[in-house]
């Protein structure tokens, strides 16, 4: 079982990168028997916005983007929260896809002043009109007390619980949805 773990911020001196390392390095040493997780970074795909008229090369990262995410059993978002919701590069990313996410599961690692908070809840609307399932346990890590000076990520041991619980939830609920898969 493949689960990816998906950077949804482009941003100059973003801090998802810290947390998504966090969280790949957390997820591979449980050791989960026949799971592989995979850090995937949306910065690496140059996505032209959907509708707008795309280059050559955009098109070919649109391509990569679909197939990569198609490649998972299941998900775990790292979102930044941005003015109270998702930032509109991820949800630009997300809009290209549809087959691929159909009848699988995510997680979600949140950050912001509020945990990312009302961006986790924006993702949780916007990924069921997909058919993505979403697990309930989420990870929320808060610029005040996770982050020194709000860019150096230094996120508390009591993290670890929700972490946890999170990844054992999208591997049981991705191991179902196979089933599904299997049959539509």
């Amino acid at each position: 079982m493949k689960i990816g773990i998906i950077i949804g911020s482009v941003r100059e001196s973003r801090n998802g990168e810290a947390v998504g390392k966090w969280i790949h390095d957390f997820a591979v040493g449980r050791q989960d028997e026949g799971v592989e997780y995979e850090l995937v970074d949306l910065k690496d795909y140059n996505l032209p916005f959907l509708g707008a008229a795309a280059s050559e090369n955009q098109m070919a990262a649109v391509g990569a983007w679909l197939s990569k995410i198609a490649s998972f059993d299941g998900y775990v978002f790292i979102t930044p929260e941005y003015n109270r919701s998702v930032g509109g590069a991820f949800k630009n990313a997300l809009d290209y896809l549809d087959g691929e996410i159909k009848n699988k599961a995510v997680g979600y690692v949140g950050y912001g002043g509020l945990g990312g908070a009302f961006a986790i809840q924006s993702l949780r609307g916007i990924n069921a009109e997909r058919s993505l399932a979403s697990v309930r346990t989420m990870v929320s890590f808060s610029l005040i007390t996770d982050f020194e000076n709000f860019s150096v990520f230094k996120p508390g041991a009591h993290h670890a619980v929700n972490a946890s619980a999170m990844l054992d939830e999208v591997i049981l609920w991705s191991r179902a949805f196979e089933t599904i898969r299997k049959v539509s």
